[in-house]
């Protein structure tokens, strides 16, 4: 039987994932999320170095510095501690909090004391002889210098103490008791005499965890118990092995280096690098608060990573309400970038060579969160954003030919080679228009129909917005037609393209699912006979329909293919995965009959296996409004962890020793998949859904910022599909 014989059975507007069942939607309670805080120093100490924090407990942070002591002020500023008078000009040589009370104590030259017990305790002492101090809750002080130590209880000095011949690197207090740190030893305080317990090489940093104490070297940790002996073994699969510091909170080891900090979770490390956390990465000391937030000085700053509890709703708001107020650009989703790239109020939105396919994600989301809340403001956003849409269709004199974008005469920040000037002498468009513009008409066409077009007066004006480029399309022998008159480098669906591509290119694939695609949406939307009847012909007469069934198991190295000088099947074009999948909608959903909505099923289904590595929560949703497949762990991990703050810092993760990496030969490893395990978002680089998820080290500055429908689109998707309840 030949496929235009099957009878036309249109699908419906809410179709029910199918085949794979459905899952029990996960309720939206709060997790917790870290977030960055960056402390401001105030101008007036811009020279100045910092040395070590405490936080008290009041949760004051206190820094001391070779200008004096420094604290928090409000508004995450630094500045130096005057509020004590007698103090502000003295400067201390070490501080410390004493355990227990959560006390700040400070050691200047000459005297220990604390402002605490109505500033009782103060002792002298003989000039410059102690460099730090210790105090327990049993109010004992310890102090140790060069040469000799002393201990006191409050102003009593109770004996001298000698010193282990080691060159102390850090005092300890735990359980009342006192522990010196060297980097060949441990030491336990007993009465008068410094016990060594154990004996190591190259120690750097203790973390004390009840009856445990985790050991860090310049080469990984290892767990000793009081006692000394070794009771979990030396590990230096960590992020970075040379360890400046160590903290035990809430049970969990933190290490701070000279390449960032991390904490042992049971399974993996998360790491705290790059400027998305730190303001360089050079960790000299670490303190936590009674909530649970790590602070990390570097020599130049104060960096907190704050622990909030958040929900999948609130942050969805907070990405809303930001995109409304600094991404749009005349209606499209606009990523901003910083004029001055140190100065955050120099925000600019530019000209993107894809306008229309990144905004098809913000129309998108809107669409589905009208669909789920009937709110008209969402609704709203979606008419304001088709707009745009349409006047990419009519800004230029070309029939049916969608812009790529347009700007204001005289403002283009993109390259200027593609773009014209248009009729109104006011503006400028821009050409060359690529299959991924294609698909952002493709998807919000089909959602604004689904979920928003209402009125007749609405569905006509979709439906005439898509025609209009289909109809250019078939009229061009399958080709975007450009203001020279010549084919786009992309837009291109004619078979003579499609097929000269080897069936172990992704292109063959892709492009015949587009074409069928856009042929099955004009059919459904005009009801014209010509969409439906060269769909047919499309997949009969030339082999689309086998094209979209080709395994991606068979997507493969090719070599020897070049499109107008591009190499092209020597690597995996991850654009291409973004596109499928935004395309699977609509060739789902708007299939001719049951029996090709089956098949269309299938190489969903087929696709999306081979990228459940990624662990991406768009494809997971797209899958499972079809084929009915999803990641459901997956897709929450992906909501939860995408931060909200956007920038796309600079990191780097290729360093590493936690982490197993993956050989990078082409033929055995073709989608460059980096590592074993996909790290979190908040330690990779930040990047739109057409990036390979597995990129470790990159990003483009702090003065870039994503708008957020990366977010939004998933989020809203899965309120719809009642993955989230």
């Amino acid at each position: 039987m030949k496929l235009s014989q099957i009878g036309i059975f249109l699908c419906l507007l809410f179709v029910k994932p199918v085949s794979a069942g459905t899952v029990s939607p996960v309720k939206d309670e709060p997790y917790a999320v870290p977030v960055s805080v960056k402390y401001t120093l105030s101008p007036k100490w811009k020279d100045v170095h910092f040395k070590k924090v405490v936080a008290d407990g009041d949760n004051s942070i206190f820094i001391l510095t070779d200008a004096g002591l420094f604290r928090d002020f409000p508004g995450e500023m630094i500045s130096k501690d005057l509020l004590y008078a007698s103090l502000a000009d003295k400067y201390p040589v070490d501080i410390c909090i004493q355990e227990g009370t959560g006390y700040l104590y400070y050691l200047y030259p000459d005297r220990f004391l604390t402002n605490k017990h109505a500033g009782a305790i103060c002792s002298l002492l003989p000039e410059n002889k102690y460099r730090h101090i210790a105090v327990n809750s049993n109010d004992d002080v310890l102090l140790v210098g060069e040469q000799a130590g002393v201990l006191y209880n409050r102003n009593t000095k109770i004996r001298e103490l000698g010193i282990p011949h080691s060159e102390l690197i850090r005092l300890y207090v735990s359980d009342d008791q006192f522990w010196y740190l060297s980097a060949t030893g441990i030491y336990l305080l007993n009465h008068d005499k410094w016990v060594k317990i154990h004996s190591g090489n190259n120690l750097t940093a203790m973390a004390f965890n009840r009856d445990k104490i985790a050991v860090g070297t310049t080469d990984g940790y290892y767990v000793i118990d009081r006692n000394g002996k070794i009771v979990e073994p030396h590990n230096n699969r960590l992020p970075v092995p040379v360890i400046n510091h160590m903290l035990t909170v809430d049970g969990k080891y933190w290490f701070a280096t000279d390449q960032g900090a991390f904490v042992k979770q049971p399974e993996r490390f998360d790491y705290y690098a790059s400027e998305r956390w730190l303001d360089q990465d050079k960790v000299i000391d670490m303190a936590a608060d009674n909530d649970g937030n790590l602070y990390f000085l570097t020599p130049t700053g104060l960096n907190k990573v704050q622990f909030e509890q958040e929900t999948l709703a609130e942050k969805a708001e907070f990405m809303q309400d930001n995109l409304r107020k600094y991404h749009l650009r005349y209606g499209f989703s606009a990523a901003s970038r910083l004029v001055d790239p140190d100065d955050p109020t120099t925000m600019r939105l530019d000209d993107d060579d894809n306008d229309g396919l990144w905004t098809s994600f913000y129309l998108g989301s809107q669409a589905f969160r009208y669909a789920v809340t009937k709110e008209e403001k969402a609704k709203e956003y979606v008419w304001e954003s088709f707009e745009a849409f349409e006047r990419l269709l009519t800004i230029h004199p070309i029939e049916g030919f969608s812009a790529r974008t347009f700007e204001r005469t005289g403002y283009i920040a993109g390259d200027t080679i593609p773009w014209r000037p248009a009729p109104d002498k006011n503006w400028w468009w821009k050409g060359t228009t690529s299959t991924d513009e294609f698909v952002g008409y493709l998807f919000i066409t089909s959602v604004i129909d689904q979920f928003a077009a209402q009125t007749p007066e609405e569905k006509k004006r979709v439906a005439d917005y898509f025609d209009a480029i289909m109809t250019h399309i078939i009229t061009n022998d399958y080709y975007f037609i450009d203001y020279d008159g010549k084919p786009t480098l992309w837009g291109r669906w004619n078979p003579e393209y499609v097929n000269s591509f080897a069936t172990t290119q992704f292109d063959r694939r892709l492009n015949s699912t587009l074409t069928i695609t856009g042929l099955q949406l004009a059919y459904k939307l005009t009801g014209k006979d010509i969409y439906k009847s060269e769909a047919f012909r499309m997949m009969e007469e030339h082999g689309y329909l086998d094209n979209m069934k080709i395994p991606m198991g068979n997507i493969r190295f090719t070599s020897g293919f070049q499109h107008q000088g591009i190499t092209m099947g020597e690597d995996w074009n991850h654009s291409d995965d973004e596109m499928a999948f935004l395309t699977y909608w609509v060739l789902y959903h708007y299939a001719f009959d049951d029996t090709l909505k089956q098949e269309y099923a299938k190489m969903i289904r087929d696709h999306w296996e081979i990228e459940k590595p990624e662990r991406n929560a768009l494809w997971n949703l797209l899958a499972y409004g079809t084929s009915g497949d999803i990641d459901l762990e997956s897709t929450i991990w992906y909501l939860q962890g995408f931060p909200k703050d956007r920038n796309r810092y600079v990191v780097k993760n290729s360093h590493r020793k936690d982490l197993e990496f993956l050989p990078k030969d082409i033929h055995t490893n073709f989608r460059e998949q980096t590592t074993t395990e996909l790290l979190p978002k908040r330690e990779r680089p930040l990047n739109r859904h057409n990036n390979n998820e597995f990129i470790i080290d990159g990003g483009r500055g702090a003065h870039q910022q994503l708008t957020g429908d990366e977010f939004l689109l998933p989020y809203w998707m899965a309120r719809f599909l009642s993955v989230i309840q």
